[in-house]
Protein backbone atom coordinates (compact mmCIF):
# COMPACT_ATOMS: atom_id res chain seq x y z
CA UNK A 1 0.00 0.00 0.00
CA UNK A 2 1.54 3.29 -1.10
CA UNK A 3 1.42 6.62 0.72
CA UNK A 4 -1.45 7.96 -1.41
CA UNK A 5 -3.65 4.95 -0.66
CA UNK A 6 -2.83 5.11 3.04
CA UNK A 7 -3.63 8.84 3.19
CA UNK A 8 -6.96 8.21 1.47
CA UNK A 9 -7.69 5.47 4.01
CA UNK A 10 -7.01 7.89 6.88
CA UNK A 11 -9.29 10.53 5.35
CA UNK A 12 -12.15 8.07 4.83
CA UNK A 13 -11.71 6.62 8.32
CA UNK A 14 -11.85 10.09 9.86
CA UNK A 15 -14.94 11.12 7.92
CA UNK A 16 -16.87 7.92 8.59
CA UNK A 17 -15.83 7.48 12.22
CA UNK A 18 -16.26 11.00 13.59
CA UNK A 19 -19.47 12.04 11.82
CA UNK A 20 -22.63 11.50 13.92
CA UNK A 21 -24.23 8.10 13.79
CA UNK A 22 -25.61 5.40 16.10
CA UNK A 23 -22.27 4.70 17.78
CA UNK A 24 -21.36 8.31 18.52
CA UNK A 25 -24.89 9.15 19.66
CA UNK A 26 -25.11 6.19 22.01
CA UNK A 27 -21.65 6.73 23.48
CA UNK A 28 -22.53 10.38 24.20
CA UNK A 29 -25.90 9.49 25.72
CA UNK A 30 -24.55 6.64 27.86
CA UNK A 31 -21.74 8.77 29.29
CA UNK A 32 -24.02 11.75 29.88
CA UNK A 33 -26.63 9.66 31.68
CA UNK A 34 -24.48 7.14 33.52
CA UNK A 35 -20.89 8.35 33.45
CA UNK A 36 -17.80 7.48 31.45
CA UNK A 37 -17.20 4.22 33.30
CA UNK A 38 -20.65 2.96 32.35
CA UNK A 39 -20.08 3.94 28.71
CA UNK A 40 -16.65 2.27 28.37
CA UNK A 41 -17.94 -1.26 27.62
CA UNK A 42 -19.92 0.14 24.71
CA UNK A 43 -16.97 2.29 23.59
CA UNK A 44 -14.73 -0.81 23.54
CA UNK A 45 -17.37 -2.93 21.80
CA UNK A 46 -17.59 -0.69 18.73
CA UNK A 47 -14.11 -1.39 17.29
CA UNK A 48 -14.40 -5.08 18.18
CA UNK A 49 -17.78 -5.36 16.46
CA UNK A 50 -16.67 -3.38 13.45
CA UNK A 51 -13.48 -5.43 13.17
CA UNK A 52 -15.60 -8.57 13.10
CA UNK A 53 -17.86 -6.98 10.46
CA UNK A 54 -14.87 -6.12 8.30
CA UNK A 55 -13.62 -9.68 8.73
CA UNK A 56 -16.85 -11.28 7.54
CA UNK A 57 -16.89 -8.87 4.59
CA UNK A 58 -13.39 -10.04 3.72
CA UNK A 59 -14.68 -13.63 3.82
CA UNK A 60 -17.43 -12.83 1.31
CA UNK A 61 -20.51 -11.93 3.34
CA UNK A 62 -20.40 -8.37 2.03
CA UNK A 63 -20.60 -9.64 -1.56
CA UNK A 64 -23.56 -11.80 -0.55
CA UNK A 65 -25.29 -8.77 0.95
CA UNK A 66 -24.85 -6.89 -2.33
CA UNK A 67 -26.01 -9.88 -4.38
CA UNK A 68 -29.18 -10.42 -2.31
CA UNK A 69 -31.03 -7.11 -1.88
CA UNK A 70 -33.61 -8.83 0.37
CA UNK A 71 -30.84 -9.68 2.85
CA UNK A 72 -29.77 -6.04 2.83
CA UNK A 73 -33.33 -5.00 3.66
CA UNK A 74 -33.43 -7.46 6.55
CA UNK A 75 -30.30 -5.85 7.98
CA UNK A 76 -31.85 -2.40 7.52
CA UNK A 77 -35.17 -3.30 9.15
CA UNK A 78 -33.56 -4.98 12.14
CA UNK A 79 -31.16 -2.05 12.56
CA UNK A 80 -33.94 0.52 12.27
CA UNK A 81 -36.11 -1.34 14.79
CA UNK A 82 -33.22 -1.53 17.25
CA UNK A 83 -32.40 2.18 16.91
CA UNK A 84 -36.04 3.13 17.45
CA UNK A 85 -36.15 0.93 20.54
CA UNK A 86 -33.02 2.63 21.88
CA UNK A 87 -34.54 6.04 21.14
CA UNK A 88 -37.61 5.09 23.17
CA UNK A 89 -35.39 3.96 26.06
CA UNK A 90 -33.53 7.26 25.92
CA UNK A 91 -36.74 9.24 26.12
CA UNK A 92 -37.69 7.25 29.23
CA UNK A 93 -34.37 7.93 31.01
CA UNK A 94 -35.00 10.66 33.58
CA UNK A 95 -32.05 10.73 35.99
CA UNK A 96 -28.29 10.72 36.19
CA UNK A 97 -28.16 7.90 38.74
CA UNK A 98 -26.38 4.72 37.79
CA UNK A 99 -29.45 2.81 38.97
CA UNK A 100 -31.17 3.99 35.82
CA UNK A 101 -28.73 2.07 33.62
CA UNK A 102 -31.34 -0.63 33.09
CA UNK A 103 -33.40 1.90 31.15
CA UNK A 104 -30.75 1.87 28.43
CA UNK A 105 -29.07 -1.50 28.66
CA UNK A 106 -26.44 -1.19 25.93
CA UNK A 107 -23.37 -3.09 27.07
CA UNK A 108 -20.43 -4.71 25.34
CA UNK A 109 -22.26 -7.48 23.48
CA UNK A 110 -25.16 -5.25 22.49
CA UNK A 111 -22.70 -2.69 21.15
CA UNK A 112 -20.76 -5.29 19.17
CA UNK A 113 -23.98 -6.73 17.73
CA UNK A 114 -25.17 -3.25 16.77
CA UNK A 115 -22.33 -3.00 14.25
CA UNK A 116 -23.93 -5.75 12.19
CA UNK A 117 -27.23 -3.82 12.15
CA UNK A 118 -25.62 -0.47 11.31
CA UNK A 119 -25.89 0.21 7.57
CA UNK A 120 -23.26 2.96 7.93
CA UNK A 121 -20.84 0.30 9.20
CA UNK A 122 -21.66 -1.99 6.28
CA UNK A 123 -21.12 0.86 3.81
CA UNK A 124 -17.72 1.65 5.31
CA UNK A 125 -16.69 -2.01 5.38
CA UNK A 126 -17.73 -2.55 1.76
CA UNK A 127 -16.00 0.67 0.67
CA UNK A 128 -12.80 -0.44 2.39
CA UNK A 129 -12.98 -3.89 0.83
CA UNK A 130 -13.64 -2.50 -2.65
CA UNK A 131 -11.12 0.31 -2.50
CA UNK A 132 -8.20 -1.14 -0.57
CA UNK A 133 -8.33 -4.93 -0.39
CA UNK A 134 -10.42 -6.87 -2.95
CA UNK A 135 -8.70 -7.48 -6.26
CA UNK A 136 -5.39 -6.01 -5.07
CA UNK A 137 -2.01 -7.70 -4.68
CA UNK A 138 -1.38 -9.23 -1.26
CA UNK A 139 -4.92 -8.77 0.13
CA UNK A 140 -3.98 -10.43 3.42
CA UNK A 141 -1.17 -7.95 4.03
CA UNK A 142 -3.46 -5.07 3.10
CA UNK A 143 -6.11 -6.32 5.52
CA UNK A 144 -3.46 -6.45 8.25
CA UNK A 145 -2.76 -2.75 7.63
CA UNK A 146 -6.36 -1.61 7.25
CA UNK A 147 -7.82 -3.40 10.27
CA UNK A 148 -5.77 -1.73 13.04
CA UNK A 149 -6.25 1.70 11.42
CA UNK A 150 -10.02 1.30 11.50
CA UNK A 151 -9.97 -0.11 15.04
CA UNK A 152 -8.05 2.93 16.26
CA UNK A 153 -10.37 5.39 14.51
CA UNK A 154 -13.61 3.75 15.68
CA UNK A 155 -12.32 3.57 19.26
CA UNK A 156 -11.08 7.17 19.18
CA UNK A 157 -14.38 8.50 17.83
CA UNK A 158 -16.65 6.70 20.31
CA UNK A 159 -14.32 7.56 23.20
CA UNK A 160 -14.25 11.24 22.17
CA UNK A 161 -18.03 11.43 22.09
CA UNK A 162 -18.26 9.58 25.42
CA UNK A 163 -15.83 12.06 26.99
CA UNK A 164 -17.97 14.90 25.68
CA UNK A 165 -21.05 13.29 27.19
CA UNK A 166 -19.37 12.77 30.55
CA UNK A 167 -18.29 16.44 30.63
CA UNK A 168 -21.93 17.45 30.19
CA UNK A 169 -23.17 15.45 33.19
CA UNK A 170 -23.02 18.21 35.81
CA UNK A 171 -24.60 20.77 33.51
CA UNK A 172 -27.33 18.34 32.48
CA UNK A 173 -28.26 17.75 36.10
CA UNK A 174 -29.37 21.38 36.21
CA UNK A 175 -30.27 23.50 39.22
CA UNK A 176 -31.76 21.61 42.13
CA UNK A 177 -31.39 18.36 40.18
CA UNK A 178 -34.62 19.04 38.32
CA UNK A 179 -33.48 16.94 35.39
CA UNK A 180 -35.09 19.24 32.81
CA UNK A 181 -31.88 19.69 30.86
CA UNK A 182 -31.25 15.95 30.89
CA UNK A 183 -34.73 15.21 29.57
CA UNK A 184 -34.25 17.60 26.66
CA UNK A 185 -30.76 16.25 26.01
CA UNK A 186 -32.12 12.69 25.91
CA UNK A 187 -34.92 13.77 23.60
CA UNK A 188 -32.35 15.36 21.29
CA UNK A 189 -30.23 12.20 21.30
CA UNK A 190 -33.34 10.12 20.67
CA UNK A 191 -34.21 12.40 17.73
CA UNK A 192 -30.74 11.81 16.27
CA UNK A 193 -31.30 8.06 16.52
CA UNK A 194 -34.71 8.37 14.84
CA UNK A 195 -33.22 10.50 12.04
CA UNK A 196 -30.41 7.96 11.63
CA UNK A 197 -32.98 5.19 11.41
CA UNK A 198 -34.83 7.14 8.73
CA UNK A 199 -31.60 7.73 6.81
CA UNK A 200 -30.81 4.01 6.95
CA UNK A 201 -34.05 3.26 5.13
CA UNK A 202 -33.08 5.56 2.24
CA UNK A 203 -29.63 4.14 1.45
Amino acid sequence: MNATEFTALLVLSTAMSFTPGPNTTLSTALAANHGLKRALPFVCSVPIGFGALLGVCALGLGALLLALPLLGWVVKIVGVAYLLWLAWKLIQATGLASANAAQMNVGFWQGASLQFMNIKGWMLALAIMGGWIAGRDHPGARFAIVLPVLLVFTFASTLSYALMGSLLRDWLAGPAQTGRRLRWFNRAMAAVLVLTAGWMLTV
